[in-house]
């Protein structure tokens, strides 16, 4: 089989036919790419990455993900890894039904799956933007598409961007 091209420029990854394929073909495709997935760190302290984020201007991104996810490795993968490595973007993964600790925005502390379930978030992937105070400060993009992602994720940077002042 021929690798895969590029899904974008600077963004190495499955292109949009080879994701839509692997829906069809029962994620076969992206399984084949397992091999170098991406990872994204999980935070000790939300308000600490939090605060590191309005330090630059910037929202923080926290990718709701479960181990195993094909949808989930979608999205880090071809999406948010690449943003975090070449943009600088703060993004950070949480696991629903993890039982590893961290301190919430409030300074308290928690669990993975305890915060996300505070944020009533049910579907993984979900990907949540945060600006001061901890709120939300735009739409959450639930679940993954082929299609659009990318723009429905630029968009939702730039109205968490302008929310951030």
């Amino acid at each position: 089989m021929a690798p895969t091209k590029p899904s974008s420029p600077g963004r190495p990854g499955i292109t949009r036919r080879a994701a839509v394929l692997s829906f069809a073909a029962g994620g076969s495709v992206l399984a084949l790419h397992a091999a170098s997935a991406e990872t994204l760190p999980a935070p000790g302290s939300l308000a600490s990455a939090l605060a590191a984020a309005l330090l630059r201007n910037q929202p923080l991104v926290v990718m709701a993900s479960t181990p195993g996810c094909p949808f989930c490795r979608l999205v880090r993968d071809n999406y948010l890894a690449p943003m975090r490595r070449d943009e600088g973007l703060p993004v950070l993964q949480l696991d629903l039904g993890s039982h590893a600790g961290i301190v919430d925005f409030a300074g308290g502390a928690a669990t993975h799956d305890e915060v996300l379930r505070r944020w009533r978030v049910e579907v993984a992937p979900t990907v949540l933007f945060f600006g001061r105070g901890g709120r939300e400060v735009a739409p959450r993009l639930v679940g993954a598409s082929a299609d659009f992602y990318g723009a429905y994720l630029e968009q939702r940077l730039a109205t968490a961007r302008r929310h951030l002042g």
